[in-house]
C-alpha cells in the first residue's frame, strides 16, 4: 500500500506543475477540452438512448414479474453505461495524446529539463503514438466488457465491476502515459513492462488516481496535463533501484 500512495502522490506532483510552468500546462487543456466535448456529447446521446438499448438487450424479461424485470433491466443498463464510461476514458486518453502531441511533448520536455537537467533523445514518433493509442482503445474495450459482465452479478456486481475497471484501467493508463519518457531512453516495450511490474504499487496508484480523476465532470480535461507531467516523474522513478531496507 505504501507504493500505491506514492504513485498517487506522483499525480499530485504532476498537478504541482501548474505552479512551475503554468503556460505550458494551460496549452495542454486545449486538445483535452476538444476531445472531452465530443465524448460528452456521445455519452449524453447514450444516456437518452439507454432505455431503448436495454429493451433491445433484454427481450427475455418480457414475461417476468414487473419488479424482477425492472431490477434486471436496471443492472443491465448500469453495466452498459459503466462500460461506456470506461471506453470513453481510454478513448479520451488515446485521442487526446495524438491530437495534443505538440502540447504534451512540451510538458514532458519541461519536466525532464527542470527535474533532471536534460531531455533524452526522443524515439516516440507520431505514428508510434497512433499505434499505441489504437492499442489503448482496444484494451479499454476489453476492460469494459469484463466490467460489464461483472456488473451483472446481483447486488454487488456494480461495485465489483467499478473497482476492477478502475484498477485495470489505471494500470493500462499508467502503461500508456509512461511510454513516452521510457521510449525516449531507448527502453523497449518488454523492458518497460518489467520496470512497471517491479514497482507495481506505484504504477497502480498513479494509474488508479488518474482514472478516478477522469470520472469527475471536467476532471479529465484538467487532469490530462498533470498526468503527462506526473507520468514523466513516475517513469524516472521506475528507473531507480528500490532503496535497501
Amino acid at each position: 500500500m505504501r507504493g500505491f500512495w506514492q504513485g498517487v502522490r506522483m499525480l499530485l506532483r504532476g498537478f504541482g506543475w501548474w505552479k512551475i510552468n503554468p503556460g505550458v500546462m494551460a496549452a495542454g487543456l486545449i486538445p483535452a477540452l476538444i476531445v472531452a466535448i465530443l465524448l460528452t456529447a456521445a455519452l449524453v446521446w447514450l444516456g437518452f438512448s439507454l432505455p431503448d438499448i436495454v429493451a433491445w438487450l433484454t427481450p427475455w424479461t418480457s414475461g417476468w414479474v414487473d419488479w424482477l424485470a425492472n431490477v434486471t433491466q436496471f443492472v443491465v443498463g448500469a453495466a452498459v453505461f459503466i462500460g461506456a464510461l470506461i471506453i470513453a476514458g481510454f478513448t479520451f486518453t488515446a485521442v487526446t495524446l495524438v491530437v495534443g502531441e505538440p502540447f504534451y511533448d512540451r510538458i514532458w520536455k519541461s519536466v525532464e529539463r527542470h527535474e533532471f537537467g536534460t531531455v533524452p533523445e526522443s524515439g516516440y514518433s507520431f505514428w508510434g503514438s497512433v499505434g499505441d493509442s489504437l492499442l489503448l482503445i482496444l484494451k479499454g474495450i476489453g476492460i469494459a466488457i469484463v466490467t460489464a459482465l461483472l456488473g451483472l452479478i446481483p447486488v454487488v456486481g456494480g461495485l465489483i465491476g467499478a473497482a476492477v475497471g478502475l484498477l485495470l484501467g489505471g494500470w493500462v493508463l499508467a502503461d500508456e502515459l509512461t511510454s513516452r519518457a521510457l521510449t525516449a531512453r531507448g527502453i523497449e516495450p518488454g523492458d518497460r513492462a518489467q520496470l512497471r511490474g517491479a514497482k507495481r504499487g506505484k504504477t497502480l496508484g498513479f494509474g488508479a488516481a488518474t482514472s478516478a480523476c477522469f470520472l469527475i465532470p471536467l476532471g479529465a480535461v484538467f487532469t490530462m496535463p498533470a498526468a503527462v507531467a506526473g507520468s514523466t516523474l513516475l517513469a524516472h522513478d521506475l528507473l531507480q533501484p528500490e532503496p535497501e531496507a
